[in-house]
């Protein structure tokens, strides 16, 4: 991860570290039309401490790289740590940039509309989705899982492909997340914060699918559905 520079100007860090918006918008820092004034002019303006200004930006950096998978239950940490509480933060500052852009630009014929409303819908199901995994499917994992576990399962990763459906949706509606030439700091932040968020889930998804379920599935099919039918 890279050090906030200070004397970098407000609109490029908008546009470069998503959910820097939602600290410039709590702060009253103008990313978009005033947005060619450095972040140090910017906080002395304001009368801001600037090492806090960049600490809280700094803190919004995320790794990119996967964890080692360590125990199931140090992954399911992760995942909600590093997946789970990101995407309940990133959603709303999206939505309420999407909904922005829809409404300033809406003479524009690149303008994404629709795309507050794909992404509200994503936030409503994303949210279940979690909350089913946090308070139903991880407990159950933590504990060593059981001889019905791979029903829950197959209902997440039913709703994982889902989530990947919206993503494709979202990406329809963006020209592949992809701003055009006129876009001001505002929109060039929002695509930011949907490549972010495109690539967080489809990380999150992959852990989930491809690295956490498969250790409780293989058990299940190997103790058979424990209904005594003779299916294994």
């Amino acid at each position: 991860m890279s050090l906030i520079d200070s004397s970098q100007a407000i609109g490029q860090i908008a546009v470069q570290l998503p959910g820097a918006t939602a600290v410039f918008r709590r702060l009253k820092l103008d990313f978009c039309c005033g947005g060619h004034i450095s972040l140090e002019q910017a906080a002395g303006d304001k009368g801001l401490d600037l090492q806090a200004v960049v600490d809280e930006l700094s803190a919004l950096q995320r790794p990119s790289e996967l964890p080692d998978t360590g125990t199931p239950s140090e992954l399911i940490d992760h995942i909600v740590a590093r997946y789970h509480e990101v995407h309940r933060a990133q959603l709303p500052e999206l939505i309420r940039m999407a909904r922005r852009v829809e409404a300033v630009h809406r003479e524009n014929p690149h303008t994404p509309r629709g795309l507050a409303d794909a992404l509200e819908a994503m936030e409503q199901e994303l949210t279940l989705h979690m909350h089913k995994e946090e308070a139903v499917l991880f407990p159950m994992l933590r504990a060593g899982g059981n001889s019905f576990v791979s029903q829950p399962i197959a209902m997440m990763r039913h709703e994982h492909t889902d989530h990947g459906e919206a993503l494709e949706h979202i990406a329809r509606l963006t020209n592949d997340i992809t701003p055009p030439a006129e876009a001001c700091n505002t929109w060039r932040a929002l695509y930011s914060g949907l490549a972010q968020l495109n690539d967080d889930l489809i990380n999150h998804i992959h852990l989930e699918n491809n690295v956490l379920f498969p250790q409780f599935e293989a058990r299940t099919e190997q103790a058979g559905c424990g209904s005594g039918c003779g299916c294994s």
